[in-house]
C-alpha cells in the first residue's frame, strides 16, 4: 500500500509522458544520426585515402610527360638550329650566284622558300610544344596544391580520431578498473563502433517489474559515475531494455514494457545526478522496450541477458564535424 502511495504521488501528466515519449524519439533520432556520422567518417577517411592514390598516381604521369615532351623538345630546337645553319649557307650561295644563270637562281630562290616554309611550320610546332609543357607544368601545380592540401586534411582528421580513440581506450581501462569488483553475469564492459558500452543486466539494479534500483546497482552506478565525473567530454545516454514478456505491474505509472524500460532509465539518471557532480546537459535517458533484443526470447537465459541497461559512453564529435564539413 506504501509503494501505491508512492506511484500516485509521483505520477506524471499526460503532456509530461508524451513530452518524454518526444525527447527519447529525438535522443534516439540523434544517436542514429551519431552512429551515421560515424560511418560517414570510415567512408570520407576511405574516400580521401583512394583520391590521394589517384592523384599520386596522376602526378606521375604527368611528370613523365613532361620529361617526354622536354626530350622532343630539345630535339626540335636541335633541328632548328640546323635548318637555320643550312639557310644562312643558302642565303650565302645565293649572293653568290646572282650574277650566275637565271635560272639556277630561280631553283635556288625555291629552295630558300621551301626552307623558310618548314623553318616556319617548325617554328609554330615547337611553340605548340613549349604552350603545352606550360599548361602541363600548371596542371602539375594545381594537382601537388590539391594533393597536399589532401593529405593536411587527412593528417588533421587522422589526428583527432587518434585522440577520441585515446579518449575512449583510457576511459574503458579505467571503467573496467572502478566496476572489476562485479561479476561478468552482473555486468559488462565493450567498445563498439567507437562507443563505450556498460552493460547492467536486471538482477544488478531491479527486482522483476520494478524500476527501483537495489543497494548493489546503486553501488554500481556510484563507481561509474566517478569515473565519469572525471571525464567532462564524454555524453552519456542510458538505455532502458526489457525482453517481450508483456508488462503486468501493478503501478499505475506504467502499462507496458516502453513505460518500464523509460522508467528504469530514468533511475539511473537520477541516482548519477544525485550522487555526482555530472552535468545533467551530458545524460540522456531512452526506453527501447523488448525491440533491440541481444539474445532470443525463446529461453530463460535469452530473456535475462535482454532484460538490461545499457550506459553508452560517446566522445564529443564537435571537431570531427567542424572538419567533415569543412570547404
Amino acid at each position: 500500500m506504501l509503494t501505491l502511495a508512492l506511484f500516485s504521488s509521483s505520477c506524471v501528466t499526460l503532456k509530461q509522458y508524451r513530452n518524454l515519449e518526444s525527447e527519447n524519439e529525438s535522443l534516439e533520432t540523434n544517436m542514429d544520426k551519431l552512429k551515421i556520422t560515424n560511418r560517414e567518417l570510415e567512408i570520407q577517411q576511405t574516400e580521401n585515402l583512394s583520391r590521394i592514390r589517384v592523384l599520386e598516381k596522376q602526378v606521375s604521369k604527368l611528370e613523365k610527360q613532361i620529361v617526354d615532351e622536354r626530350r622532343i623538345y630539345n630535339l626540335m630546337q636541335q633541328k632548328y638550329l640546323k635548318s637555320q645553319e643550312l639557310y644562312q649557307n643558302l642565303l650565302k650561295i645565293q649572293n653568290e650566284l646572282v650574277s650566275g644563270s637565271d635560272i639556277e637562281t630561280r631553283k635556288l630562290l625555291a629552295e630558300l622558300q621551301r626552307n623558310q616554309q618548314e623553318l616556319i611550320v617548325k617554328e609554330d610546332y615547337l611553340r605548340s610544344l613549349e604552350d603545352s609543357l606550360n599548361q602541363k607544368k600548371v596542371n602539375l601545380e594545381t594537382l601537388q596544391q590539391e594533393f597536399e592540401a589532401q593529405q593536411a586534411r587527412l593528417v588533421e582528421l587522422e589526428y583527432v580520431i587518434n585522440q577520441k580513440d585515446s579518449l575512449m581506450t583510457a576511459l574503458t581501462s579505467k571503467v573496467s578498473e572502478a566496476l572489476f569488483s562485479f561479476n561478468d553475469d552482473e555486468l559488462t564492459v565493450e567498445m563498439r563502433n567507437g562507443m563505450l558500452y556498460v552493460s547492467m543486466e536486471e538482477k544488478l539494479l531491479f527486482k522483476s517489474g520494478s524500476f527501483e534500483v537495489g543497494d548493489k546497482g546503486k553501488d554500481a552506478i556510484n563507481k561509474l559515475s566517478g569515473v565519469l565525473e572525471l571525464n567532462p567530454d564524454i555524453q552519456i545516454l542510458i538505455e532502458g531494455h526489457t525482453d517481450n514478456v508483456p508488462y503486468n505491474g501493478a503501478s499505475n505509472l506504467m502499462i507496458d514494457n516502453w513505460d518500464l524500460s523509460v522508467k528504469r532509465a530514468t533511475s539511473i539518471v537520477r541516482i548519477l545526478m544525485t550522487n555526482s557532480n555530472i552535468d545533467p546537459t551530458r545524460l540522456t535517458a531512452a526506453g527501447r522496450s523488448k525491440y533491440q533484443a541481444v539474445d532470443t526470447n525463446e529461453t530463460a537465459e535469452g530473456k535475462q541477458k535482454n532484460r538490461r541497461i545499457e550506459i553508452i559512453l560517446t566522445p564529443k564529435l564537435d571537431e570531427l564535424f567542424e572538419l567533415i564539413t569543412r570547404s
